[in-house]
Parts: structure tokens; C-alpha cells; sequence
């Protein structure tokens, strides 16, 4: 079975690849090109199969419901999200469609669906960087995946399309699955937190939502998109996106090695990558202005920008539908972009502050509804993270001091905050913005709650920094970094484990009635 072998290849190209900085796709794509080579000049035989094809299309089938998961309303419903994604896809066509059309002598039709498939950014490049520096949830990080979910739907029109199906009268049933909802909820709570759990997102993705899609003449990839969006409301759909995680990947490991045994890449093909890569500046410039145009103060423009300033594994999807021939050269053109694009965003605050006197004058002086300078009045407690910790912190403080109130930069969770009648704003602790707008006049007390421990740093050094002189109190799992929290500026930074074994011991003493024990001295 010639695939194990290409895959198990694959793996030792994108380790190697992933320890220069780069995504390991890059290494799945390579390794493909490599193992092309080797067949073309010597007797290896490395050619797509229909196993790989298979594996390739489970893949996309993942990749799409795993972003269905995600594809909450509240997520994309807003200006910047709707009107910036919009916007760059229409201005993109636009303009790349004539250049192409003139530097390749391409005809109209192709020219245009280029195009297309260079204006999609990364949605898996993005999101790890987003989460690798713990930003997924701030501001700017919303925006873009925000941005990203609109531009995977637009590609799904676009593949709908280009597919060029034509649906059945039994496609109408479609309409109906919502009805459904509460049964996969039901599924959903009863599969588990193991391996149930992964069967049931393989089960809804690639039968019902693939496979079932297809029988009535739709797309498949449409399928496994709807069934996730059903279930991202659902408290553990992103437990399920997690579970899934690996196995997609896994399983997009055959789509970027079919593109690579697919063939090696020419002169042209490689022309167009590295006009693709000129032009990739302009991309990110483009998504910058058009954000500064929807009230975005210049830093979250910039870091929303800098993570959407690649190509996307979704224009190679298109492109293998539309434009298969293109597949090489734009996969070429996507993985220059990430050799580009994930370095610079791992110093993509330090580079916002050199860049920072000669790009903040574009900035608008009205502020967007999220970015409003944050003033504490005449709050005495503050709880920074709402999570499990810092509710239970709020809950029990609240009876016994009433100015108090509890900062997430998470606007789902703030939201349900509010509706149970806690006191909880908006704010990113990582965001050196919220910092400089902070008014606290009467506080005198800060639980740090936070999950990260980047951000529990970041706000105990503000915190002293302007000149908070009250008191300062952390959770943490690790012994190691209650030592640093307790360096950055906190009183105390309590170790979560044992805390819990003291306040079981407290409830066992208080319920039971049990009495310390004396020693008595021998008569």
C-alpha cells in the first residue's frame, strides 16, 4: 500500500518543517514534490491513487464541518466582519483578475477564478497563530476569523457553482434539517467525551452531511459545513472541533500530497508563485484600510491584517474543482505565502510598534463599539477572567462586597454573564490598548483568573506599572509559575491543586463535624 509510505514520509518532511517555524503543510506539499521528482527520475513509483483521492476528500469533508462548528451568527454578524470580508473579496477580483489576465494571456473565465483563489486567507494558518499566542479571543483575533468564516462561505458558493450540479427535487428536504436539531443535540450529550465522540463527528460530516448531500444532488462539502453549523451552538461543539482536530489533519495530509505527486512544478508555475508573493503586500494592505474604515483603532487593523496576510488551503479546494491544472502553481504560490506570513506574525506586536508613528495617523478618531477606553469608577474588587475560577471567586465575594466586577475577553461569556446578573465588561488583559485606557480610581483588590499564564504576566507588571499599589492575588497549576507571577508584581499566587484539597478538607470539617484531634500525654 503505497500511501502508508507516502504519508509516513510526509510526516518526517513536515517535522522537519515544522522545526524551522514553518506549518507543516508546507512539509506535506513538499514531500509530495519530492516524492514526484524521485518517480521522474528514478524507478520509485509515485502517482495520485484513489485511495489518496479518498483520503484527500475525507479531509476537505473535515476541514469544512470543523468550521461549521465554529460558524456561530454572533460571530460574523457585524460590520467590520461582513463589510471587511465583502469588500476585499469584491476590490481582490477586481484587480487581480485584469493583471492575470494580462501577465499570463489567460482568458477572462480563468483569470477570474485565480483570482478568487488568491483573495481567501488561510483559516488553518490563522487560527494556529491566533492560538498559539493566546489570541484567538481578543479583539482582533474575532475579527479575524470572523473574516475568514465569511471568506469559507464565499468559497463554498464558489465551489457549489463551479461543480455545476444540478440538485434533485429531493434537495428540498434540505429546508427541514433544522427540525433535526434537537436530536443531534441528544447525540451530542450522550456520545461522550471519547472515542464516541470522534465517530459521531466523522458519522455527521462525512455520511449524513457528505454522503447525504450528495444523494439529493447537492455538494458534499456543503453538507459537512451545514451539519456543523447545527451543532456550533451546542456547549460542547468545540469540544467536538477538538476531537476532530488530528484526524482532519491527518486526513489533509492526502490533499496536499495528492497536489504534490501530482506533478512538479514548471517555469510558469513558478513565475506566478513568486508574482503571487509581490502581490501578497497589497492583500494585507487592502484588509488594514478597510478595517481603519470600520473604526478599527490601528493596532487591532494591523494584527487582524498581518494573520489574514497568506493564501488559502481554500483556493486550492476551488481550484481542484474549478481549476484543476492551477493546482500546482497555487499550491506553490500557498506555501511561499506561509514561509512569509507565519514568521512575520510571530513578531507581529513588535513590528505594529516600529511601524506604529508612521501608520496610527490613518487611524479614525471615533472608536469602534469594542475599543471604548474602560473606566472601573467606583469598583473596589476586580476579578480579571470569568471563567470557572472567576465566577466562583465573583459569586462568593459579591454578598460581601458589592463594588465589584469582572473583566473577559470573551463577549459570549460576557454576555451570559450579564443576563445572570453579574457586573462583567468586555476587556483583553493581553491588549497594551486596554491598558493605556484604564481608569481605576477606588480599586483596591485584583484576582487574577485568567486560563493563560502570558496574560496573568502581562496584568500583574500593568497593573504596578500604573501605580496600582492594592492587592494582587493568582491562581496557577504549576509551582514555577507562581514564582513568576509573584515576580511580575502579584502579593500571591496560589497553586489551583492544592487550593482545592484545602477547601474539600474546609467542607469536610464544616459538614461533618469533625474535631481536630489532641494528643494526649501518656499518664
Amino acid at each position: 500500500m503505497p500511501e502508508a509510505i507516502w504519508i509516513s514520509f510526509a510526516f518526517v518532511i513536515g517535522l522537519l518543517v515544522k522545526g524551522i517555524g514553518l506549518p507543516p503543510l508546507v512539509g506535506y506539499l513538499a514531500a509530495g514534490f519530492v516524492l514526484s521528482g524521485l518517480a521522474a527520475n528514478t524507478s520509485i513509483t509515485a502517482e495520485p491513487t484513489d485511495v489518496l483521492a479518498h483520503i484527500a476528500h475525507l479531509g476537505v469533508l473535515l476541514l469544512l464541518f470543523t468550521v461549521g462548528l465554529k460558524l456561530k451568527l454572533r460571530s460574523i454578524i457585524s460590520p467590520e466582519v461582513i463589510g471587511g470580508s465583502l469588500l476585499h473579496f469584491a476590490i481582490t477580483c477586481v484587480v487581480f483578475a485584469p493583471g492575470l489576465y494580462l501577465l499570463f494571456d489567460l482568458d477572462w473565465t480563468t483569470a477570474l477564478m485565480l483570482a478568487i483563489a488568491l483573495s481567501f486567507s488561510s483559516t488553518v494558518l490563522a487560527a494556529k497563530v491566533l492560538e498559539s499566542k493566546r489570541e484567538l479571543r481578543a479583539f482582533h483575533g474575532r475579527v479575524a476569523i470572523g473574516i475568514l468564516i465569511m471568506q469559507d462561505l464565499i468559497a463554498l458558493v464558489v465551489m457549489s457553482l463551479a461543480a455545476g450540479k444540478t440538485p434533485s427535487e429531493w434537495a428540498l428536504i434540505v429546508f427541514g434539517l433544522p427540525l433535526l436539531r434537537p436530536l443531534l443535540y441528544k447525540l451530542l450529550d450522550a456520545s461522550g467525551h471519547d472515542e464516541l465522540l470522534v465517530l459521531l463527528g466523522l458519522l455527521l460530516a462525512l455520511v449524513v452531511g457528505g454522503l447525504g448531500f450528495e444523494a439529493v444532488g447537492l455538494s458534499s462539502e456543503l453538507g459537512a459545513l451545514v451539519f456543523g453549523a447545527m451543532l456550533a451552538n451546542h456547549p460542547r461543539s468545540q469540544e467536538l472541533a477538538k476531537s476532530l482536530w488530528s484526524v482532519k489533519e491527518i486526513f489533509l495530509v492526502g490533499f496536499f500530497l495528492q497536489i504534490g505527486i501530482g506533478g512538479l512544478p514548471d517555469q510558469q508555475a513558478l513565475i506566478f508563485a513568486v508574482v503571487a508573493a509581490l502581490l501578497l503586500p497589497l492583500k494585507g494592505i487592502l484588509f488594514y484600510f478597510l478595517l481603519l474604515g470600520f473604526r478599527l483603532r490601528a493596532r487591532s487593523s494591523f494584527l487582524t491584517s498581518l494573520s489574514l496576510t497568506n493564501y488559502s488551503e481554500f483556493g486550492l479546494i476551488v481550484a481542484s474543482i474549478a481549476l484543476p491544472e492551477w493546482l500546482i502553481p497555487l499550491a506553490i504560490t500557498v506555501s511561499l505565502s506561509f514561509v512569509i506570513s507565519a514568521p512575520l506574525n510571530r513578531f507581529a506586536h513588535s513590528l505594529f510598534e516600529k511601524l506604529a508613528p508612521r501608520i496610527v495617523r490613518f487611524e479614525s478618531k471615533k472608536r469602534h463599539p469594542d475599543e471604548q477606553p474602560i473606566s472601573l469608577g467606583d469598583t473596589r474588587v476586580l476579578v480579571m477572567g470569568m471563567g470557572r475560577t472567576g465566577t466562583a471567586t465573583y459569586d462568593w465575594l459579591q454578598p460581601h462586597e458589592p463594588k465589584i466586577m469582572g473583566l473577559d475577553s470573551d463577549p459570549a461569556k460576557m454576555e451570559k454573564h450579564q443576563q445572570e446578573g453579574r457586573n462583567v465588561v468586555f476587556a483583553d488583559a493581553e491588549d497594551n490598548t486596554f491598558w493605556q485606557g484604564l481608569h481605576m480610581p477606588a480599586l483596591q483588590s485584583v484576582v487574577l483568573a485568567m486560563n493563560d499564564i502570558e496574560g496573568k504576566l502581562i496584568a500583574a507588571r500593568m497593573l504596578r506599572k500604573l501605580g496600582f499599589e492594592g492587592y494582587i492575588v493568582a491562581h496557577t497549576m504549576y509551582a514555577d509559575e507562581a514564582e513568576k507571577i509573584r515576580i511580575a508584581g502579584a502579593d500571591e499566587a496560589y497553586l489551583t491543586m492544592s487550593e482545592t484539597g484545602v477547601a474539600l478538607a474546609s467542607h469536610l470539617m464544616d459538614k461533618s463535624g469533625l474535631q481536630t484531634a489532641q494528643v494526649r500525654n501518656p499518664v
